[in-house]
């Protein structure tokens, strides 16, 4: 898992969404801090915020993971075959 590329992912697809850390945060239920940590590269979501992250920010877990926004034929194989998108 590379995470810089997770926390460039997550820091673009938040500002698309126009939300700030705070209120990624707030949505997630973590701290504005864990969100500035996840977006620098300097550590990453725990499996308790994987999911509400995913659906905050309409990406798949894969996508999270991986650090790339997936397509669709991308998503089955980075997925395992088991797929959920928000």
């Amino acid at each position: 898992m590379d995470t810089k590329a997770a926390g460039a992912l997550i820091a673009r697809r938040r500002k698309q969404l126009a939300l700030s850390q705070a209120e990624l945060a707030e949505r997630i239920h973590v701290t504005d801090k864990a969100v500035s940590r996840w977006e620098t590269g300097r550590g990453m979501p725990g499996l308790d915020s994987l999911e509400p992250l995913s659906e905050a920010l309409g990406l798949s877990v894969s996508e999270l993971l991986s650090g790339k926004e997936l397509t669709v034929e991308e998503l089955p194989k980075a997925a395992g075959g088991r797929l959920w998108r928000a």
